[in-house]
């Protein structure tokens, strides 16, 4: 069994693209064109090109592209401002509202073409967003998944809460996570392989994969292999073993 996975993507689309290609190299080489790829979340937010993203990932999905897209909190406080610009997503900490800068949300919309959608009035930046998104992008973003399983990872976005089942844990959590996901050794019972915590590589803590690297401040697209014999990193050069 083999698994692709790709990190924290942020609006970066041509990042992903080469991610992309670093996964099409590494199935020709294995000579495997139906593994399936799972992307990690926070499609949205940061980057400047939110929107083309998002039509990357829905058009190969409907060519028939073997990817499953899960769902990070920047997509899903996405799709809360487009029902209810007033929401606030419980896992947010910062006071500031979604569109403001430090929250990424402005880049978001100005990837709709909306302009200065931080420094204008809240209802008229809804209006215009609610009429720019189209309904069938609003529909997949709301549908996406909080998480995968195989038999060789668990895939989520932030990660899981300890000791708690699978089939229990609370979307927030999926989604936002660090402690005590992060500070905790103990078997899994699976490798979670998440992303959400941004660092300039990819770690493997032995209970847990983190494959976020940082493409929302000028980093990579991660994009990784998980097989039996162990987990590798994609790169120009080929694989590249990631141990504990």
């Amino acid at each position: 069994m083999r698994v692709y996975a790709v990190g924290d993507i942020h609006g970066q689309t041509p990042h992903l693209r080469v991610a992309h290609a670093l996964i099409a190299a590494d199935r020709r080489r294995c000579g495997d064109a139906g593994a399936r790829v799972v992307h990690l979340g926070d499609l949205v937010a940061k980057g400047p090109d939110s929107r083309g993203t998002i039509e990357l990932l829905m058009a190969g999905q409907a060519a028939g592209a073997p990817w499953l897209v899960l769902k990070g909190n920047h997509d899903r406080m996405f799709s809360l401002f487009l029902d209810d610009p007033e929401a606030r997503d419980p896992g947010m900490q910062s006071e500031g509202r979604w569109i403001d800068p430090e929250n990424g949300g402005d880049v978001v919309l100005e990837s709709y073409a909306l302009r200065d959608p931080a420094g204008r009035p809240l209802a008229e930046v809804h209006a215009e967003a609610v009429a720019a998104v189209p309904q069938a992008q609003r529909d997949w973003l709301a549908a996406l998944p909080g998480w995968h399983l195989t038999p060789l990872a668990l895939f989520v976005h932030a990660g899981i809460r300890p000791g708690v089942d699978l089939q229990a844990q609370d979307e927030t959590d999926l989604l936002w996570i660090r402690k005590p996901f992060q500070t905790d050794t103990r078997d899994h019972g699976v490798l979670v392989v998440h992303g959400h915590t941004p660092h300039r590589q990819v770690r493997h803590h032995g209970n847990r994969l983190n494959i976020d690297t940082d493409a929302a401040s000028g980093g990579p697209v991660s994009a990784v292999v998980i097989e039996a014999e162990g987990v590798f990193l994609l790169t120009e050069d080929g694989r590249k073993e990631v141990r504990p």
